[in-house]
């Protein structure tokens, strides 16, 4: 291996050394919370070591026979999602501190997810797709379950393995029918295969490419591969969830969007019309299956199911312009995510969590910093202008338009407004409804979760915040799909 590969490799190899090197010093070290405190703020300083050499990369390259690739699509992709998982073990401390789970074990696992994640980014093979997702998804079992003691921890880690090892199994199921139709794991040798003309009706090719897609619409949870979301998001630990909602998701798209538009660009066809479906049944049931929950977390559970269709419909569109706009989306996405999630990790009364949404009657009455910082997120995750939320669709919606799929982008547009109801019923409790007992104050490292990402929504509207993202995931995207004349 000459220093080229591991010059393209460096931001993988020094997580993993990382990973590595943590888990021996918490093995080594015998004090319990100290050691999972220490191991934690190294993890976040691994996760920031990284991001800088993603920064440091430049132009495209393939290595390890085209199996790992290194563009400005990937290196966008690897930024947000090492930034989503240091904020998410930032948000850890206060939370697992006081429930008495802050073990080096749990750092080091959110490391190896990543770990996953980046190659899952990187994938420009069927083998290495596979390598990454089960890396990935091995470790995201591990912490699901990650409160021993609590049974609907144990049961969501439980749902969550069985439920993924199924869609792995139909993953690799597909991804060897590909391999047998075309004789190749290599995504070009696929594509290149699949622009031969008699191969736009070959079972073997159209049966591979369904399998696939349903292994990853589970990873995303996209409807109706969605049943595992509302269980295991309630029953994780609300710091796993909040990474759960976060990282893996991006690192799922990013592959569904390598996948589909670097591997089978020539049908099309074929696996757009998979996508418009599961867009449409994602928004629709987000939408209307989140009306009636009562606990804070299945909301946002239904929340992410209906924000994945979102997205997707970016990629029904087929074009530059479309998968620029779900990288958008998906930085939109994850601020609003992660700061909902911390303002859950603060709902905290008399030492504990809390959860129901009922919890929050009256909040603005007794601390309207805490009651402003939600309902921004909640008025930008309706898509409220001029909120990042808003132009997260607009940026979706707007190639979908001008790819001529409007009754895709008028359900929607309809599901978007349904969707609003069940967000501001939120800030209507908090401002509107009798006054609850009040919250303990919010800890000072999920506060500033809760800020930064309440600050980024109300920003991106300025030409510096928000036209930085769009320029740069426009550049990420270009990479990726040729622009259309």
């Amino acid at each position: 291996m000459d220093s080229s590969v591991l010059y393209v490799v460096a931001p993988e190899l020094i997580l993993a050394i990382g990973a590595i090197s943590l888990l021996m010093l918490g093995v080594f070290t015998s004090n319990g919370e100290a050691a999972g405190r220490t191991v934690t703020w190294l993890s976040i300083a691994v996760l920031i070591a990284t991001a800088i050499a993603v920064f440091q990369g430049s132009g495209s390259s393939l290595v390890f026979g085209g199996a790992f690739v290194s563009d400005g699509f990937t290196r966008f992709l690897k930024i947000v999602i090492l930034i989503g998982a240091a904020l998410t073990l930032l948000m850890t401390f206060d939370n697992f501190g006081r429930a008495k789970l802050l073990q080096f074990e749990y750092p080091v696992l959110v490391l190896l997810a990543t770990l996953g994640m980046l190659m899952m980014v990187s994938a420009n093979d069927l083998i290495a797709l596979y390598l990454g997702l089960e890396l990935q998804s091995l470790a995201l079992y591990v912490i699901a379950a990650f409160k021993r003691d609590d049974v609907q921890s144990s049961e969501a880690g439980l749902k969550y393995f069985v439920l993924g090892a199924l869609s792995s199994g139909m993953l690799l199921y597909g991804a060897s029918m590909l391999y047998g139709v075309t004789g190749s794991t290599s995504y070009a040798t696929i594509a290149a295969a699949a622009t031969i003309p008699e191969m736009s009706t070959n079972i073997g090719l159209t049966f591979g490419l369904v399998f696939v897609l349903v292994g990853l619409a589970f990873k995303v949870a996209a409807v109706p591969f969605h049943m595992w979301t509302p269980d295991v998001y309630q029953g994780a630990p609300t710091p796993v969830t909040a990474f759960f909602a976060g990282a893996p998701k991006i690192a799922a798209m990013a592959l569904l969007l390598r996948f589909t538009q670097a591997a089978l660009p020539g049908i099309a066809p074929q696996w757009q019309q998979i996508v418009i479906f599961l867009a449409i049944a994602s928004m629709v049931l987000g939408s209307f299956a989140a009306i009636g929950q009562n606990n804070i977390k299945r909301l946002l559970a239904y929340s992410s199911i209906g924000n994945v269709g979102f997205a997707l419909i970016g990629l029904a569109a087929n074009n530059t312009e479309g998968t620029a706009g779900v990288l958008i989306y998906l930085v939109i996405y994850v601020a609003m995510t992660l700061g909902a999630f911390a303002c859950v990790l603060a709902m905290q009364r008399n030492g504990r969590n809390v959860e129901s949404i009922s919890d929050l009657s009256g909040l603005a009455k007794t601390n309207l910093t805490f009651a402003t910082i939600l309902a921004v997120l909640m008025f930008s995750l309706a898509g409220i202008p001029p909120l990042a939320g808003f132009w997260a669709k607009w940026y979706v919606f707007l190639p979908a338009i001008k790819a001529g799929l409007y009754p895709l982008s008028v359900i929607g547009v309809v599901t978007s407004v349904v969707g609003a109801y069940y967000y501001l019923r939120v800030v209507k409790i908090m401002f509107f409804d009798e006054t609850a007992e009040g919250f303990s104050p919010p800890e000072g490292r999920t506060f500033a979760v809760m800020a930064l990402s309440a600050a980024f929504v109300v920003a991106f509207v300025l030409p510096f915040v928000g036209g930085t993202v769009v320029d740069a995931a426009t550049a990420a995207a270009s990479v990726l799909v040729p622009a259309h004349p």
